[in-house]
């Protein structure tokens, strides 16, 4: 018995969508009807004013064969089909089929929604999914956005188009170009799959997998995109971008490029202001600038450039590291301004050239605009020059309130340290060996250096007073000025260390994977314990 009922609704059911499917097309009107086996078999002509529907499409046109059998029509001349207030569609000709519920029309084909309209000279219409198709070149017009694409599908439910061809977007602002556009009417996004452009007045955008708002004028970008200035390259693994205030960001390995400034900023966060000249970056952030042959690479906790192109202000914020292949050091903030050419070195700096360590309570680095090169370097307040004896285990030393220093081609090859100036000198011949021990005061030193940045000779002024010890003579804790602090291990040799603690802090990270395993099915309260102490 139960297997009795379960067919019977199985026939229902086949039987109900049975009838859903072949339900008959109903001519409701035509100015005239003509039945001519012999012209036309099977088929019914209907002339003037015909007017036919079929399960909530209405189709009008001046005639059409009906194929009742069949339940076909064969449409022709100023033909319209409307479905409810979803779908418009008028073309020359048109056939449709009631059996399977699928148009065909061509012939200057418009297809009209609420939200667009299309045009194109041959399109499928599928009423079973609600999808028309067209593979002959189709134009889309939604508000300000006209569209063009060699072939392309609307999903009337989803109010979506969908092309793959040769896509153009052209708006009062910009042009969009792509062979896989995705687009939504109601909303305005495009959806954009493979490689895409967006050209605007002032900018260029690249994309393998993004969307853009036509109407809030916003876009996100996920692969192998970029957003490109006149001046200014943006890349990211993730960017965003508002066109009504010219604002981007990125999130991961984010790199702009400043091709007038020759400097190439890092991170994995930033923002760009376009209209008020200014970005920051932060997480892992560095600046690259290209000093004729030679790079200097900066690093900061966060790093903001303000100002116009020649009137650039940069500045390093918590943390800052940099290195040149002849100059390395460390402050708490850094502050350049291009306009007056100086970069000051704020807390705590410590510059090293080469093998000598300098430090003082700020630092000045000032540059020539016309040449741009260095010009000069003065260290204010507590002066403290080191540098290590060429062989012996000591240490050249040289402390004074002040520092002037003059650069040639960039290069350090004059310094004076002015005011309660303090020396201790290792002296050596040609055959580097040790002559003496030079310590003495003087109110100021003038130094001279080679082309290795090395002492070539020193002078000193007024009020000298000290002399030059056999190295016997002078005992362990004489040979060390008050301050003396050797920094050496700090030093930041090459560009890599402008970032610190690197190996630590992944060494961090895996100690704490571990332990997240081990804490699994264990106190939760203990693993937040273990991260307080771990990172902070």
């Amino acid at each position: 018995m139960k297997k009795i009922i379960i067919l019977i609704f199985t026939l229902l059911n086949f039987a109900v969508f049975y009838a859903q499917k072949t339900s008959k097309i109903n001519i409701e009107s035509s100015d005239f009807i003509d039945i001519n086996e012999i012209e036309l078999p099977n088929a019914t002509l209907l002339t003037g004013n015909v007017r036919m529907n079929h399960e909530g499409i209405v189709m009008t046109c001046n005639k059409a064969y009906y194929y009742k059998d069949e339940n076909y029509i064969k449409a022709f001349g100023a033909v319209q089909m409307v479905q409810g207030d979803t779908l418009t569609l008028n073309s020359k000709y048109a056939e449709y089929n009631g059996n399977v519920k699928i148009a065909y029309a061509t012939g200057n084909v418009v297809i009209q929604s609420p939200e667009s309209t299309m045009t194109t000279d041959t399109v499928y219409f599928d009423r079973n999914i609600q999808e028309a198709y067209f593979n002959s070149n189709g134009t889309i017009v939604n508000k300000e956005n006209t569209l063009k694409s060699k072939s392309g599908r609307y999903y009337v439910k989803q109010k979506k188009y969908q092309f793959l061809e040769s896509v153009t977007l052209t708006n009062p602002e910009y042009v969009i170009k792509s062979n896989h556009l995705d687009y939504l009417t109601q909303q305005g996004n495009s959806y954009l799959k493979g490689p895409s452009t967006i050209t605007g007045k002032d900018n260029f955008i690249y994309t393998e997998n993004g969307n853009y708002n036509s109407k809030t004028n916003r876009g996100y970008f996920l692969k192998k995109s970029y957003i490109k200035y006149k001046d200014r390259l943006i890349e990211g693994d993730s960017l965003y971008y508002d066109r009504r205030k010219e604002f981007a960001s990125g999130t991961n390995n984010v790199k702009i490029t400043d091709s007038i400034n020759k400097a190439i900023i890092k991170g994995h966060y930033g923002e760009v202001y376009k209209n008020k000249d200014s970005l920051f970056i932060t997480k892992h952030a560095s600046i690259r600038y290209l000093i004729e042959k030679d790079s200097m690479f900066i690093h900061a906790k966060k790093i903001i450039v303000t100002g116009k192109v020649g009137e650039r202000v940069v500045v390093g914020q918590k943390n800052v590291r940099f290195y040149k292949t002849d100059m390395s050091g460390k402050c708490d903030s850094i502050h350049s301004n291009q306009k007056i050419a100086l970069t000051k070195l704020i807390g705590k700096p410590i510059l090293w050239n080469y093998e000598k360590q300098l430090t003082g309570d700020i630092m000045h680095l000032i540059g020539n605009n016309t040449t741009e090169k260095l010009d000069s370097l003065k260290v204010l307040n507590n002066t403290f020059i080191i540098s290590k004896d060429t062989i012996g285990p000591g240490f050249n030393q040289i402390k004074g309130l002040n520092l002037y220093g003059k650069f040639k081609d960039n290069r350090l090859y004059e310094t004076d340290v002015v005011k309660n100036t303090e020396v201790i000198y290792y002296l050596r011949n040609d055959k580097n060996e040790l002559i003496g021990i030079n310590k003495n005061v003087s109110s100021r030193i003038n130094m001279l250096m080679d082309d290795k940045s090395k002492i070539d000779t020193i002078t000193f002024f007024d009020n000298v007073d000290g002399d030059i010890y056999p190295e016997k003579d002078l005992p362990e804790n004489a040979r060390k000025l008050r301050g003396f602090v050797w920094r050496g291990d700090e030093r930041i040799k090459n560009k890599e260390e402008i970032y610190p603690n690197q190996s630590l802090l992944v060494d961090k990270f895996l100690l704490c994977f571990l332990f997240v395993h081990r804490l699994a099915t264990q106190n939760l309260l203990a693993f937040w314990r273990f991260l307080a102490n771990l990172f902070l």
